[in-house]
């Protein structure tokens, strides 16, 4: 069983992951009591799922009792741009780096399935489940079981060796195989992805808040945002990646291997005022592959308007100003609060230089 380990981890790396690591399904058995705070307290916002389903999702061999090993896999996705730089470029959009080209579900599945696979091919009567971010499967804590890496305080995933760029997949198998050591912290007293946070979602560290997370409020919130919070949201459109830019781990980062994870150039940082025309039929053309495309035409002219509205800049009055007679409620309200915004930020402006 060593031997297959070792000859996994080689299939695994050849099929174009950057690590890996197995944990045993029970290997969290503080897992529950977690869960159970954070969905107690109300922070999981209108994410119902995460409570509808958390008899599975605290308890991963219940999931599929018959798994004997989980089989963790990391997928680099580290971008070659700086993504903080577009947060100085108001009129344009912040699209979170993961985002800016191809579904990184589908792309990190087809790789599970093919080490799936040559599992299956090697162990007679072996059977195998593969998860990417869409079922309840608490992908973060079993990779630091698994010794991938740890939850830093911002409770995404980093690594010492691959920094904080990448996505998650898991392999749950009937096969039992040696499980790693798993990783504890080493933050240290850094606490560069608290400090950045535009929203102040980290009530303390390792633990968020939802309800107050620019990835949530933008991806999962439906209907208008809070007023208090639009202000905070600046111009990021889709997702969030300050506390990921900060983090010192990133000197560390692995360079992607994927093309198709790599950022468009029209993602980037895409101009507000062209991304405040899309219709329907626009939205999914342009976005078609994309994870984007699952929130919709409608939620995502929200958050260009949100957007809109805190550029401050006069000329955008032209973009947003249709908007205002949209069929869809939350987008007309998102139009008429960014026209005041912008009214508010430009008499600002006005004064200060009188």
């Amino acid at each position: 069983m060593d031997r297959l380990k070792d000859r996994l981890q080689e299939e695994a790396l050849a099929a174009g992951f950057a690590a890996m690591g197995v944990c045993r399904p029970d290997a969290v058995p503080e897992l529950p009591a977690r869960l159970q705070a954070f969905v107690g307290a109300g922070m999981h916002g209108q994410m119902g799922w995460m409570a509808e389903r958390m008899n599975w999702r605290a308890n991963p061999a219940a999931l599929w009792p018959e798994a004997r090993s989980v089989i963790m896999l990391a997928e680099i996705y580290t971008p070659e741009h700086d993504p903080l730089a577009v947060l100085e470029e108001t009129d344009r959009a912040a699209i979170s780096v993961y985002a800016q080209n191809k579904d990184y579900h589908d792309v990190v599945k087809k790789r599970l399935k093919k080490v799936g696979r040559w599992l299956i091919d090697q162990v007679e009567g072996a059977e195998i489940k593969v998860f990417v971010d869409t079922a309840p499967v608490m992908e973060k804590p079993l990779a630091q079981a698994a010794g991938l890496g740890w939850q830093g305080k911002h409770t995404n995933l980093l690594s010492r060796d691959l920094g904080n760029w990448f996505f998650l997949g898991a392999i749950f198998t009937t096969v039992e195989l040696d499980p790693d050591r798993g990783e504890t912290s080493h933050c240290g007293s850094c606490t560069a992805c608290l400090d950045i946070c535009p929203t102040d979602a980290f009530p303390a560290p390792y633990k968020l808040d939802a309800r107050r997370c620019i990835s949530y409020l933008t991806i999962e919130h439906k209907g208008p945002v809070d007023e208090s919070l639009r202000p905070l949201m600046g111009n990021r459109i889709y997702g969030c990646d300050d506390c990921l830019a900060v983090c010192p781990w990133n000197k560390f980062a692995v360079t992607g291997r994927d093309a198709r994870l790599a950022a468009r150039d029209d993602l980037v940082a895409p101009p507000l005022a062209d991304l405040a025309t899309l219709d329907d039929a626009a939205f999914r053309a342009k976005f078609s592959g994309s994870p984007i495309k699952r929130i919709g035409r409608d939620r995502f002219v929200r958050n260009v308007a949100y957007a809109i509205g805190n550029s401050g800049d006069p000329a955008l009055l032209t973009a947003v100003s249709p908007l205002l007679e949209d069929q869809d409620a939350t987008v007309a309200d998102a139009a008429r609060w960014a026209i005041s915004r912008i009214k508010e930020i430009a008499n600002v402006e006005t004064d200060d230089r009188t």
